[in-house]
């Protein structure tokens, strides 16, 4: 399937495992399927909820800063893609 980069990770926080991601490209929306991809990262998985400053949303555009929860480490600088149908 197509791949698209929106985002590049900013930050990792281990104990709730949730990747800081500021949008480079396009937009993200709640249900896209991301593709988390770096130099030992390689996952793909649906986002089910972010965040902007502690407050849900549904979609975020290019400048935020969301945070994302995610089922493994994530590392600064890995790409983010919306995998698209």
């Amino acid at each position: 399937m197509p791949e698209e980069q929106v985002a590049v990770i900013v930050k990792f926080f281990a104990k709730p495992s949730v990747a800081a991601l500021e949008v480079t490209n396009g937009s993200i929306v709640k249900g896209d399927l991301l593709r988390y991809k770096g130099h030992t990262t390689d996952f793909t998985e649906e986002i089910t909820s972010m965040e902007v400053d502690n407050q849900s949303v549904d979609e975020a555009k290019v400048g935020d800063m969301i945070g994302v929860k995610v089922k493994e480490r994530v590392r600064e600088n890995d790409k983010v893609y919306k995998v698209v149908e």
